[in-house]
Parts: structure tokens; C-alpha cells; sequence
């Protein structure tokens, strides 16, 4: 039986992944810094593993590090853990930006060097990386998360690079979802009645295109067809064309 690791597992995409995979027959090991939700979750599915850790702090990184070096059966990675923080860089403590880097950045850099180590050695597994339609641009406000999002994606990309160029069965995904029904906006402080209802899309129908595109070996996975539009767009507009579209759209909601 494949096993499977999901990060940020107690609440929106990440839960939704963990029932998505346990009910495809995954064994699943559950990452998140909340017991409870971790536990309740675990009855909920059927029983899976729990992990407690704040993976922005090092010694509980590395015990999930630990975990995943030692899971010889790992077939499956999900780097969901995140959060975003609202506000002008310059106005907002620095203290939530580096934890932001920290979580986005370097465990996912961490964990998934775990998980390859192992995977590349069997000639199999997969590894989703949950970025971010955001990770394709920037905007005033969310500077790190932006800038995070598109270290995440670069990354996965030179990986999938790696791994092709030694004919390696092993998969890596980019999963870059829009504004998603989850408690992420509401960490973050974010008025979701700023963004039209029509933008918003439910995790589990994120999550079935994730798993719909892992099957099919594809790179940069982008939920909905508004947002295939929005990255493809990004992609052919000029650099300050973007900008300054992104400029007029900050002072327009002062944010």
C-alpha cells in the first residue's frame, strides 16, 4: 500500500488532500502544528499517523525530515504547509516574512530533498509542491508571498529538469490554485468580500485537478479556466505591463 505525507494537514487544501488520498487507499502520515485538528481528522478518514510540528522551527523540521528519510515506502509528498501575511512590506513586522520564507522556502527545500533521496533511489513517488497563481507575478502587498511562491515554482521546475535528464520515473508537480474556500485568507486577515464570488474555487476541486495532472506528468498544474487565463496572460504580457497593472490595482483597494 502507497504512503503518502501531507503537510498543513489540518484545514483546507491540505485536509482535503488527506481525505482525497486515504479514500485512493493511501496509508498517509499528517503534518500540522494543531493536535487537534490532526486527531479529529485521523478518526475522520479511518486512522493515519499524526505529526505535530511547526515546521518553521528547526528541531521539529528536522523530525519530520527524520520521518520522511526513514519512510522507505513514501510514494507520495504534498509540501502544503503556508500562510499569507497582508500589508505593505516596509509597514509589517519582519518577523512574519521570515517566518514566511522560512515555512515556504526552506522546508519545502528540506523536506523534499528527504523524500527524492529515497524516491530517485526506487524509481518512483511524486512530490506536489502547493504554490500559488501568485508565484507568476508580483503585488504590492504580498512582496514575500509573491516572491516565495515563485521561488517554489523555479524550484520545482529545475527538478523536474533533474530528474528527465536522468530518465527518472519520479514526478514533481507545481500545483498553483487561485482564491480557494479555506481558512488561509481568513489568517491572513483578508476581506473576501474584496474578491468576486465567481473567483473563489472549493479545495476538493483543486485537489482533483492536482492528482488529475500528477497522473499525467504535468509540471505547472493551474486550477480553473479563469485562472489558466490570468497565468497564461502573465505569460504574454510584458514585465511592465504587469506592474502597472498591479500599481493601479493596489491603490485602487488601499491596500
Amino acid at each position: 500500500m502507497d504512503r503518502a505525507l501531507v503537510t498543513g494537514a489540518s484545514s483546507g487544501i491540505g485536509a482535503t488532500f488527506a481525505r482525497r488520498l486515504a479514500k485512493d487507499g493511501y496509508r498517509l502520515i499528517l503534518v500540522a502544528r494543531r493536535r487537534d485538528r490532526l486527531e479529529a481528522l485521523a478518526r475522520e478518514i479511518g486512522g493515519a499517523e499524526i505529526l505535530v510540528a511547526d515546521l518553521t522551527i528547526e528541531e521539529e523540521l528536522k523530525r519530520v525530515e527524520n520521518r520522511i528519510a526513514f519512510a522507505d515506502d513514501l510514494t507520495l509528498l504534498v509540501n502544503n504547509a503556508g500562510f499569507g501575511v497582508e500589508g505593505r512590506y516596509a509597514e509589517v513586522p519582519v518577523d512574519g516574512q521570515v517566518q514566511m520564507h522560512r515555512l515556504h522556502v526552506m522546508a519545502t527545500l528540506r523536506l523534499t530533498h528527504a523524500a527524492l533521496k529515497g524516491m530517485v533511489a526506487r524509481g518512483a513517488g511524486a512530490v506536489v509542491n502547493v504554490s500559488s497563481v501568485a508565484g507568476f507575478a508580483q503585488s504590492p502587498g504580498a512582496v514575500s508571498y509573491c516572491a516565495t511562491k515563485a521561488w517554489m515554482n523555479s524550484f520545482t521546475e529545475g527538478l523536474a529538469m533533474e530528474l528527465r535528464s536522468r530518465n527518472s520515473k519520479v514526478k514533481v508537480q507545481a500545483l498553483c490554485p487561485g482564491f480557494t474556500l479555506s481558512e488561509f485568507h481568513d489568517v491572513a486577515r483578508m476581506d473576501r468580500n474584496r474578491v468576486a464570488g465567481w473567483l473563489w474555487m472549493r479545495a476538493e476541486d483543486v485537489v482533483d485537478a492536482s492528482l488529475r495532472g500528477l497522473a499525467r506528468g504535468t509540471l505547472f498544474v493551474v486550477p480553473g479556466a479563469v485562472y489558466k487565463l490570468v497565468v497564461a496572460m502573465e505569460r504574454l504580457l510584458p514585465r511592465w505591463a504587469l506592474m502597472e497593472m498591479a500599481i493601479r490595482y493596489s491603490r485602487k483597494i488601499k491596500r
